[in-house]
């Protein structure tokens, strides 16, 4: 077994610094085209040392705990962003917490998902996990999917896809309600669904020592609030530069889902090229679950506290791409075993709804 780390890579220390120095001059400086591209780096450097630093916390704490760490450090990033975008732009983007959550289950679920199965299947033929997290996930993925996404839709107190604010709060506590209830499984009382059969100690380093894992906490944090910061700056530049494209306004949340699920995405492909499918899963189900079952809360939190209109209700395409994705997945998961078609079927899935998101 490899020695426990001692130290973090310099570039992890050194980014979220300049992360910070960056914003600085940004709010100190006019915006020109050299400086708002140097915020889009330092934006991108810290997300990916964000997920690093809370990947070396996972790695210390253990699983499942670790992907849990990873999931929230994620979500804390995204919720960060679409408030910021939503609380700038005011009412034109009520829907960009519906179409980033969206986006982030298509991205999890079909572009994720199914690059990690087309690499362990070219790179192992048939891979193994535990079928009952994954089918204990994917329940609970669908009915937070449903209820937050679809069902505005159906509901008769307000008019159109919106949520009246007592449909709105309910939303949100029982999201939150479902999603504790699943880590609560998760961590504690059905642990061994989420752990891979045969731990293998060749693949594993060993964990960080503890300050090593300290030091990484604490650069997390600094790495969250500058990416939160760094994005209030950037925001108003990426709507105008969708809204110049001519590209629809949903565009704008796959861009802040993609940018976010980026690094975790890249961890859960590594794990599967390794043969370690069960964290992989857990990496991609868990950041969508705790996708919508974190930022719905807090959005709608904060949407009822400012009083401005929060749509949630996607429309009929984007249902039908909903509802064949958990029907795929359903089918991909429970036997417990995968190969490259699995990966191909979820990746074509998501090629029609990246196509079909700028050709509606």
């Amino acid at each position: 077994m490899t020695a426990p780390a001692t130290a973090l890579p310099r570039w992890t220390i050194a980014a979220p610094f300049v992360a910070w120095i960056v914003l600085g001059i940004a709010y100190a400086v006019p915006g020109n085209g050299l400086l708002l591209a140097l915020i889009g780096v330092a934006l991108c450097a810290a997300v990916f040392t964000a997920v690093h630093h809370a990947e070396v916390v996972a790695h210390r704490v253990g699983e499942p705990f670790g992907t849990l760490v990873l999931a929230v450090a994620v979500t804390v990033i995204e919720v960060a962003l679409i408030v910021s975008v939503m609380l700038t732009s005011g009412p034109e983007k009520a829907g960009l917490a519906r179409d980033t959550v969206f986006a982030a289950v298509m991205i999890v679920c079909n572009g994720i998902v199914g690059i990690c199965l087309l690499v362990g299947g070219i790179r192992h033929r048939e891979q193994d996990f535990q079928s009952r997290g994954a089918a204990a996930a994917l329940a609970v993925l669908a009915s937070l999917s449903v209820l937050t996404l679809v069902m505005p839709n159906y509901t008769t107190t307000s008019a159109g896809p919106l949520l009246s604010s007592s449909q709105l709060a309910f939303a949100g506590v029982s999201s939150l309600v479902l999603y504790g209830v699943f880590v609560f499984v998760q961590t504690v009382r059905h642990r061994d669904y989420f752990l891979a059969g045969v731990p293998d100690e060749d693949v594993h380093a060993a964990p960080p020592s503890i300050g090593v894992a300290l030091a990484a906490g604490g650069l997390l944090v600094v790495c969250l609030v500058a990416v939160v910061l760094l994005a209030k700056v950037l925001s108003p530049v990426v709507e105008t530069a969708v809204k110049n494209a001519g590209a629809p306004p949903a565009v704008v949340g796959i861009i802040i889902a993609a940018l976010v699920l980026l690094p975790e995405g890249l961890a859960a492909v590594r794990a599967a090229r390794a043969d370690r499918l069960q964290n992989s899963l857990n990496l991609a189900l868990g950041s969508a679950l705790a996708s919508i079952g974190l930022t719905i809360p807090t959005v709608a939190a904060v949407f009822l506290w400012t009083a401005q209109p929060l749509i949630l209700g996607i429309d009929g395409k984007e249902t039908v791409l909903l509802m064949l994705t958990l029907i795929v997945g359903t089918l991909t998961l429970s036997s417990g075993r995968t190969t490259i078609l699995q990966g191909a079927v979820h990746l074509s899935l998501f090629a029609a709804y990246l196509f079909l998101s700028f050709a509606p």
